[in-house]
C-alpha cells in the first residue's frame, strides 16, 4: 500500500496531538466541499439502480454520451492495466504514484518520464498516462497537445489515459466532452472539486470497447446506493459549481501569496494546492507537523504539497506556523 494524503491518525499518534487539533492540509480536496443533505432512509435500503439518474446527470455534466461509474478513479486505476497484455507504458514523473504502482503489479513495462518530454511518449510507448492537472506539480497539459499525443497512440493500437481528478475547478481544459473514441480513456472523480472523497465516485469517460470489459471486471453495484444518491444530486446542482470554481480560484492565489510571504514560492500548483519544491522539504513538513499542521511530504523531487484551509482561524494558524519554521 502506497502513503497519501489525509493520513491524520498516524500523524497524531507520531507527534502526539489529538486528532482534533490539527488543521490537516495534507490532501488537496475542497475544505468547503458540496453541502450533502439528509438522505432518505429508503436509500441505505436498496441496492444500487443503473436508473436512479446518476449516469445521466454525469453525461451531462461531462459532456458525453459513454461512461461508466466506478469506486473513486482509484478503482479504475487498479482495473484498467488488466485490460491490456504487458506492454511499454510511460507515465509523468513525478506524478500519482497509485498509475505506476498498478500497472507495474499487473506485468507492464513502466517508464518515468519528465513532463517535458511526456508527449513525445507516444512514440515508443503503447500506454501513456497523464494525469492533469498533474498531482503534485499542478502541470497544466493543453488540449491541443493532448489530442496530438493521442493520435500518434491510436495510430498504433495504444492509449492516452488522462486522470482529471482536479480538473474541476477549470472545465475548460477537460478532454471530457472529446469523449467517447477510440484509444482515449479519461477518468474523473468527485473526490476533489466537490469534497466527496467519503462517497468514492468516479467515473471512465472511453468508447464501449474499453467500459464493457472494464464493467464485468469490477461487477455488480460497484457504487453504493446513498454514494450514487449524493453524487447525483451534486453533478446537477450548477448554481453550486459556478460559485465553487469562482471561490477556489481566489482561495488558491492567497494560498500562493501567503507562501511567497514565508519565502516559499510555489514550484506549481491548481486551483486545490500549492506546490513548493525546495532542497529543506522535509524540516518544513516536520517544523510544521510538530505545530499540528499537516503537510503532504514528497521525496523525489524534496517539495512540500499544501491544501487549502477552509476558515479564517485556519488561515491565521498556517501564516504562524510557517512564521515559526526556521530555514
Amino acid at each position: 500500500m502506497l502513503e497519501h494524503g489525509g493520513r491524520l491518525r498516524p500523524a497524531a499518534q507520531r507527534y502526539g496531538i489529538d486528532e482534533a487539533d490539527w488543521l490537516d492540509l495534507s490532501s488537496g480536496i475542497n475544505p468547503a466541499g458540496w453541502p450533502v443533505p439528509s438522505i432518505p432512509g429508503e436509500v441505505w435500503l436498496r441496492l444500487p439502480q443503473e436508473d436512479d439518474g446518476l449516469e445521466a446527470a454525469a453525461k451531462e455534466y461531462y459532456g458525453t454520451s459513454e461512461l461508466l461509474a466506478v469506486p473513486g478513479s482509484q478503482g479504475a486505476i487498479q482495473a484498467l492495466p488488466t485490460l491490456r497484455p504487458p506492454t511499454q507504458v510511460a507515465l509523468v514523473a513525478p506524478s500519482y504514484a497509485e498509475h505506476a504502482h498498478a500497472w507495474r503489479r499487473h506485468g507492464h513495462q513502466v517508464s518515468s518520464v519528465p513532463a517535458a518530454e511526456i508527449l513525445q511518449a507516444g512514440m515508443s510507448a503503447q500506454v501513456v498516462v497523464i494525469v492533469n492537472p498533474n498531482n503534485p506539480s499542478g502541470k497544466l497539459f493543453g488540449i491541443d497537445e493532448l489530442l496530438s499525443l493521442h493520435a500518434q497512440l491510436a495510430a498504433r493500437g495504444g492509449w492516452l489515459v488522462v486522470d482529471e481528478a482536479f480538473m474541476d475547478a477549470t472545465p475548460e481544459h477537460s478532454l471530457a466532452s472529446f469523449c467517447p473514441r477510440p484509444s482515449l480513456i479519461v477518468l474523473r472523480s468527485l473526490g476533489k472539486f466537490f469534497g466527496l472523497a467519503g462517497a468514492r465516485v468516479g467515473f471512465v469517460l472511453a468508447e464501449r470497447e474499453v467500459l464493457r470489459p472494464l464493467a464485468e471486471l469490477l461487477g455488480p453495484w460497484p457504487v453504493a446506493a446513498p454514494s450514487r444518491y449524493v453524487a447525483t444530486l451534486a453533478l446537477r446542482d450548477t448554481a453550486w459549481q459556478c460559485a465553487a470554481r469562482e471561490a477556489l480560484l481566489l482561495v488558491a492565489q492567497r494560498l500562493a501569496e501567503l507562501l511567497r510571504t514565508a519565502d516559499l514560492a510555489p514550484s506549481g500548483g491548481c486551483a486545490l494546492f500549492q506546490w513548493v519544491c525546495c532542497a529543506d522539504a522535509v524540516r518544513i513538513h516536520e517544523q510544521l507537523a510538530q505545530q499540528g499542521v499537516l503537510t503532504r511530504l514528497f521525496d523525489a523531487p524534496h517539495s512540500v504539497r499544501f491544501g487549502l484551509p477552509s476558515e479564517e482561524a485556519q488561515w491565521v494558524r498556517l501564516a504562524e506556523g510557517l512564521h515559526r519554521c526556521k530555514r
